[in-house]
């Protein structure tokens, strides 16, 4: 399995976590290891318009699932092979999210690498059982990883003196 990470911000962000954690979540999921995915930082002006293209939804928002080959888990007997397909984070309105959950910016993404990945794999949200199940699955993995994983993780940061480009984001659309 290839998990392909680019980051196309000014965060500094470990892609090396990202893909350790892509495969993992997979490996819990029974999804096969020749199965690909990628996982794609935006500023909020691309996330934007994505959000926009395929959702009619204006404004930036924190992560967007793209499925490929439609993959299931597996059943444990059996181990699904494709192409997952793409996830779009905005570190943006991930640190923005963060901050009001009273976490790190870097935990608030990699839960979202989650939740991106549990929406290729079919899992969604619209009704209450459902966001039950896939919000405990997510935490649970999340935690799991957490428990599990043997390297500490470094925080994601931005440069200093950075600009803030959701405030930027925001300016330059309040006035349109």
């Amino acid at each position: 399995m290839s998990v392909e990470v680019t980051n196309e911000t000014v965060w500094r962000i470990d892609p090396k976590v990202f893909s350790e954690m892509g495969l993992w979540v997979l490996e819990q999921m029974k999804v096969s290891t020749h199965s690909d995915l990628t996982i794609l930082f935006v500023d909020p002006d691309p996330i934007a318009h994505l959000h926009m293209r395929w959702m009619s939804l204006q404004g930036p928002t924190d992560v967007m699932s793209f499925p490929m080959d439609e993959l299931r888990p597996g059943d444990g007997k059996t181990v699904v092979e494709g192409v997952l397909g793409d996830i779009v984070i905005c570190p943006w309105v991930a640190a923005q999210q963060a901050s009001a959950a009273g976490h790190s910016t870097m935990e608030e993404m990699l839960l979202l690498t989650i939740h991106g990945i549990l929406h290729l794999l079919g899992y969604d949200h619209v009704n209450e059982q459902q966001e039950r199940q896939m919000f405990g699955l997510q935490r649970q993995l999340l935690l799991t990883f957490f428990a599990v994983r043997q390297e500490p993780i470094e925080q994601a940061a931005l440069p200093q003196g950075a600009p803030d480009a959701l405030a930027a984001y925001d300016a330059a659309h309040r006035q349109s």
